[in-house]
């Protein structure tokens, strides 16, 4: 009988042990679970060199810092944005003797400066990829260079953030400028210049955030077309954005003087008060990251109206 007994206590101690040992491996693993740290995205590992401003912002909306970029007259390479990114010279004259020394190992460029500078010359210091911006919309760009680096996750996200964004920009532009059209000027010495539904406004005023183009504005079959003062009140919008010119000097004082002409005054905008002086960095910079900062700079004039 006592043998027995103690047989039954043996196996009792036995099973408890186990069980206890089984329930503390589940709790381990359970606190590993919950601890295991989520995956962040992972640094780049090539050095990237950009001949364009816009796709260097598209690389900055992937969360890549290109080594060396070149800018337009108009886009100068902004040292707070690109701490440490080097100077490249204008994508029109880019500095060869910059860019080899850099020795990158992958380089982008914008498809016209690849036909016009021969893309020979860029192929023989680094893998070269060219992207043509005339083809799609920005976010196609974002896109096919998100699959050329293993990031398509991250340009998912971006877009859904900034998809996100405009539809909360849509609303305030609704209460604060009502539903009535809408153009974008640029003012400098050389004269007025009027955008039309491609890049670099006509996307994100006319397609993203979705406001209705002034009469003649979809007819302008470019990305621009240059008018005299005269010509203003055929468009006539409710809303006018205006951009003046950095570049050329005098451009301000130009734009002084038309705000006093009778044929300005008599535009509706203005009439309103209803015209919204933008500036040419970032509205200009037809990017991920540059649409999505002109997003926040419109989020910022229209809640201070």
């Amino acid at each position: 009988m006592k043998k027995t007994i103690l047989s039954l206590f043996t196996a009792l101690s036995v099973f408890t042990l186990a069980a206890c040992g089984n329930d503390k491996t589940s709790e381990e693993t359970t606190t590993e679970k919950e601890t295991t740290p989520i995956k962040e995205s992972v640094t780049y590992d090539k050095d990237v060199a950009s001949i364009s401003i816009f796709l260097t912002g598209n690389l900055q909306a992937l969360e890549i810092t290109p080594v060396g970029t070149t800018t337009s007259d108009f886009l100068p390479l902004q040292e707070e944005r690109f701490p440490e990114t080097e100077y490249l010279g204008f994508t029109k004259e880019p500095d060869m003797e910059a860019l080899i020394a850099l020795q990158p190992d992958e380089i982008f460029i914008d498809a016209e400066f690849a036909e016009k500078h021969g893309l020979d010359k860029y192929e023989a210091i680094a893998t070269t990829h060219v992207i043509n911006l005339d083809e799609g919309r920005w976010k196609d760009h974002l896109n096919n260079i998100a699959e050329i680096t293993d990031r398509t996750e991250t340009a998912e996200q971006f877009i859904a953030d900034y998809d996100a964004k405009v539809e909360e920009v849509k609303v305030l532009a609704k209460d604060k400028l009502g539903e009535g059209t809408v153009m974008a000027v640029r003012v400098s010495a050389k004269g007025i210049r009027v955008y039309g539904m491609e890049r670099p406004l006509g996307p994100i005023l006319f397609e993203d955030l979705g406001f209705t183009p002034a009469p003649g504005i979809e007819a302008i079959d470019k990305n621009w077309e240059n008018i005299s003062k005269e010509v203003l009140p055929d468009y006539n919008p409710d809303t006018m954005f205006v951009l003046v010119s950095s570049v050329d000097e005098g451009s301000q004082q130009v734009f002084d003087e038309l705000q006093n002409d009778p044929i300005w005054q008599s535009l509706k905008a203005v009439q309103n008060n209803q015209v919204i002086v933008i500036e040419e960095n970032p509205w200009l910079d037809y990017s991920a990251y540059g649409n999505k900062l002109a997003l926040e700079n419109l989020e910022e004039i229209l809640l201070a109206k």
